[in-house]
C-alpha cells in the first residue's frame, strides 16, 4: 500500500522556466494534471538553466516526482503541485 503524506501546500506550477519553482525544495512533488490536456513538464537544475530535462503528462491524472531540492520546475500550462512525502 502507498501512503503520501502532505508536506506543504498546493500551489500553481509556475508557467515559464524563468518563473521556475523548487516547490518548497520539495525532494518529491506530486504533480495533478486536472486539466483536459497532455502537459509538458521541465525539470531544471536551476531557474532558466540551459539544460533541462521533459516529460509528458497525460490530461487528468497525477505522478509523483522525484527530484533534488534544490532543482526547479515549470509546466506549459499551470496544473497543481505539492510537496510530499511519499512511500511506495
Amino acid at each position: 500500500m502507498s501512503r503520501t503524506r502532505i508536506v506543504a501546500t498546493e500551489v500553481a506550477t509556475p508557467t515559464t522556466a524563468g518563473t521556475a519553482s523548487s516547490i518548497s525544495s520539495a525532494t518529491v512533488v506530486r504533480l495533478h494534471n486536472d486539466t483536459g490536456s497532455i502537459v509538458q513538464v521541465a525539470v531544471s537544475t536551476q531557474v532558466s538553466a540551459a539544460s533541462t530535462t521533459y516529460f509528458t503528462m497525460p490530461a487528468n491524472s497525477v505522478e509523483f516526482l522525484e527530484k533534488y531540492p534544490a532543482e526547479v520546475i515549470h509546466t506549459n500550462s499551470a496544473i497543481k503541485a505539492a510537496k510530499v512525502g511519499y512511500t511506495g
